[in-house]
């Protein structure tokens, strides 16, 4: 049978076969994909092929792995150049940020993008908490939203508490398997909630001392839209930094669109956009025709890429 990974708790899967039927399935053996390793050897939006165990029973093994059109990975916390799936076969992928409790940078915001762009996965701004806005977050919301739709990003401001904003971005998930992320505090169960009214998804306030969500999460699970929206949503546990892995320096500003487009200008191949001469990048920075502050975070970016690994 075939199937498709919904929840991950690490040994055990929930799977969903074509006929609609739950297996609770399990791993025997080693999977590989093209040579891709990873702390988590399936990640939830993966199609398998399962066989059940005993006659009359929702257990299944996990016999198979399909491959992966896309998928969306990150540094895993628990050892270092090693990655973590987040989830796989996306249409799309939605970052809930904040301009306050907590407030999302937009180095991590930047650090997001560029994988969404190594693995082609389009990516949708949702900035929440509009409600939460004084004069300097609307002037900053208004700068972010500048930046990030130049560069093509399709961005959304939303109050989750006042549900203002809601019906157009559910527009957005129809038909689509979307992954919500984010960090933890930012109202990403709150969202899934109101797209999904009765899942009663645990929600958490965001905690006082530190201004950083408390962790609400703890596996990525995916959630089926209503019938005539059709299309899924990705819940997954939030995040305090995103790491990226299997990037090299040469290839970074590939992933900046607004970069991407002018690199031929450049006077050499390999540049790095730093210091050499003939650089169009720092022209079109000094120009303003380049956000300083995404150049910024790309020089962030490049200066931690361990170059060993390649």
């Amino acid at each position: 049978m075939e199937g498709l990974v919904y929840k991950s708790t690490g040994s055990w899967y929930s799977v969903k076969d074509t006929e609609g039927r739950w297996w609770n399935a399990r791993i025997k053996g080693t999977f590989r994909q093209d040579g891709l390793t990873s702390t988590n050897p399936l990640a939830v939006g993966d199609i398998v092929d399962i066989v059940s165990e005993y006659e009359g029973e929702n257990t299944a093994t996990i016999t198979g792995i399909h491959e992966r059109r896309n998928y969306i990975n990150r540094l895993s916390p628990k050892g270092r150049h090693q990655q973590h799936i987040v989830a796989a076969n996306l249409d799309q992928s939605l970052l809930i940020a904040t301009l306050r409790d907590p407030r999302t940078s937009t180095g991590f915001i930047d650090r997001f993008l560029v994988t969404c762009e190594m693995y082609h996965v389009p990516a949708i701004l949702l900035f929440n908490k509009a409600d939460l806005y004084r004069d300097k977050e609307w002037d900053l919301y208004a700068e972010l939203e500048e930046i990030y739709t130049n560069v093509g990003y399709q961005v959304q401001l939303v109050s989750l508490l006042e549900g203002k904003g809601i019906e157009e971005v559910s527009q957005l998930l129809h038909h689509k398997t979307t992954l919500v992320s984010g960090h933890s505090g930012v109202g990403k169960s709150s969202f899934i909630n109101r797209i999904l009214p009765g899942k009663g998804i645990k929600t958490q306030d965001v905690s006082g001392w530190s201004g950083k969500g408390q962790h609400t999460t703890t596996f990525a699970e995916m959630y089926d839209l209503p019938s005539a929206e059709g299309g899924r949503i990705i819940d997954t546990p939030g995040l305090k930094e995103f790491g990226l892995v299997n990037i090299s320096k040469s290839e970074l500003s590939g992933y900046f669109p607004e970069m991407r487009e002018r690199l031929n200008g450049c006077q050499f191949n390999n540049c790095l956009h730093m210091n050499e001469p003939g650089c169009a990048i720092k022209e079109a920075v000094r120009n303003g025709e380049i956000s300083e502050e995404r150049y910024v975070n790309y020089a962030t970016i490049l200066d931690t890429i361990d170059e060993k690994k390649y």
